[in-house]
């Protein structure tokens, strides 16, 4: 083995992920959802569904699409969506019966869909969860769990890829944004591990062992963010709108039960399958538990503030594993916030100076409104009806499965996750409520749950995906061979065991 290289501070990010100079945005990003939505409110409504339905449908699509290109911010693409709605609700929102009704007043009634999105507590959920995230960041707590696992476990290669997806795990439940887990706190750290093996970026040894420990990370971080409903935003999201449109609920241990078969599976094989089709070159060696130990003792001993932290998010674990009957999962989440500002575990600065959880409250209202609308204007209601016709000759369970393989591999499509849910969701959910036979409560399920392993597919299918693609360990078409192998190993593995789980 080389001499050792001292690797740099892990808080200082890497020249492969600065951030470059920001560009002007070409105004064709701008201009395709305009005419998207123009496009599709040109075409005559569909038989069956009011004109006024079909117009909002419109402004929804020119959403999604304006989602998928981010020519502006998603919190700021959903503000301007329901805006749009609100001004035009006479003519796209409300049909000529309830705006023939003396007492009705279309301003007030758009303007209150429009605002009830911050009334949703799983929306507030998820800002809560942002908050225990920041914790994390703020008190070191995340970094000294990544460290202490690699200290303990990093004597060998392949125990080091175990020590990554332990780090990820033990996170997952307190952090919905899997940037901010994997690649915010889990990255910073491995990414010194291998230039101690003289394993460069950008280089013929980056397969020493850096490529191991990249794809080990993303494929980890992807299963947890299945694994517990606040371990990805987006499940939050996919939890409201079956809801709404299925009128079907789950709490948080019922998500984690149906997930956990899968979940330990997948994780106990990800670092073996990472070592048979991405095999390191390196094996092991004591360099990094050592480097990992001296690092713990710049650290110090555990501050009152990690204390702290460490046995609030215990205490919201166990409520809402076990206070479900008692106390609702936002009420644990928003308590246990305020004692994070009391016990000055953060400050109320630091809440207010958290940019990702206010444009997540704002991106978030503003989706699970819009995504009510199709039902409120009876879209969904038609397009059930419509689909689920064409569909009757199939047996429910076929037409589960193959639903579910829809909407997993459609996510090559996509960008985001959460232009995924808002999108095909509501769609998937339609057409299976028009199948006679599908029990909705586990075709939902099983729909919600692919959300966090759908990310593996591509460089871009999830938050971290970029953090990865861009360290200069995974090569491109590495990545794509990895994402498609790996996403059907996933869903394969996903069919097989939950389909009969939940079933």
């Amino acid at each position: 083995m080389s001499s050792i290289v001292h690797p740099a501070p892990a808080s200082k990010p890497t020249p492969a992920l600065q951030p470059a100079a920001s560009g002007h945005t070409p105004l064709w990003k701008f201009l395709a959802p305009v005419a998207a939505a123009l496009l599709v409110a040109l075409i005559p409504a569909p038989e069956g569904l009011p004109q006024y339905a079909w117009y909002y449908f419109a402004i929804f699509v020119g959403v999604i699409v304006g989602l998928m290109l981010e020519p502006l911010p998603g919190a700021a693409i959903g503000l301007i969506g329901v805006s749009v709605v609100t001004l035009l609700s006479p003519w796209v929102f409300f049909s000529a019966e309830q705006l023939g009704k003396g007492a009705f007043k279309p301003a007030n009634a758009s303007l209150s869909w429009a605002l009830s999105g911050l009334s949703n507590p799983v929306v507030w959920l998820i800002f809560a969860a942002f908050m225990f995230a920041l914790g994390y960041e703020k008190t070191g707590l995340g970094k000294r769990i990544a460290l202490w696992l690699v200290k303990v476990m990093g004597r060998s290669t392949l125990m080091l890829g175990y020590a990554v997806t332990i780090a990820d795990t033990v996170l997952a439940p307190f952090t919905p944004s899997n940037t901010a887990r994997s690649g915010g706190t889990v990255f910073p750290v491995i990414r010194n591990l291998p230039a101690l093996y003289d394993s460069k970026p950008n280089d013929p040894s980056s397969r020493k062992i850096g490529g191991y420990l990249m794809w080990v990370a993303i494929a980890a971080t992807c299963v947890t963010s299945s694994m517990f409903l606040t371990g990805l935003a987006p499940n939050l999201l996919a939890v409201e709108l079956i809801n709404k449109t299925a009128k079907v609920q789950f709490t948080w241990m019922e998500w984690f039960s149906a997930f956990a078969p899968v979940g330990i599976i997948l994780l106990a094989a990800i670092p073996v399958l990472a070592y048979l089709f991405y095999k390191p070159e390196v094996k092991g060696g004591s360099e990094v538990p050592d480097w990992a130990r001296k690092e713990l003792t710049q650290l110090g001993a555990l501050s009152g503030r990690e204390i702290g932290l460490a046995v609030l998010v215990l205490a919201a674990l166990a409520g809402w594993i076990w206070g479900g009957d008692y106390i609702n999962a936002t009420t644990v989440a928003i308590v246990v916030i305020c004692l994070m500002v009391i016990g000055k575990v953060v400050s109320w600065d630091d809440v207010l100076n958290n940019k990702s959880a206010w444009n997540t409250l704002v991106w978030f209202a503003t989706l699970v409104a819009l995504a009510d609308g199709l039902s409120k204007v009876g879209f969904v209601k038609w397009f059930a009806d419509t689909v689920g016709a064409q569909m009757a000759g199939y047996s429910p369970m076929a037409a589960m499965v193959a639903l579910v393989a829809v909407f997993f591999f459609t996510h090559y499509l996509f960008a985001s996750v959460t232009a995924h849910v808002t999108a095909m969701l509501p769609v998937m959910l339609a057409v299976a409520m028009g199948i006679p036979g599908i029990d909705m409560r586990t075709f939902a399920m099983l729909l919600a749950l692919t959300l966090g392993i759908m990310g593996i597919l591509t460089p871009y299918a999830t938050g971290p995906s970029p953090v990865y693609a861009g360290s200069g360990y995974i090569p491109s078409k590495d990545y794509w061979r990895l994402g498609a192998i790996f996403g059907v190993i996933y869903f394969a593995v996903f069919l097989l065991v939950a389909f009969f789980w939940i079933m």
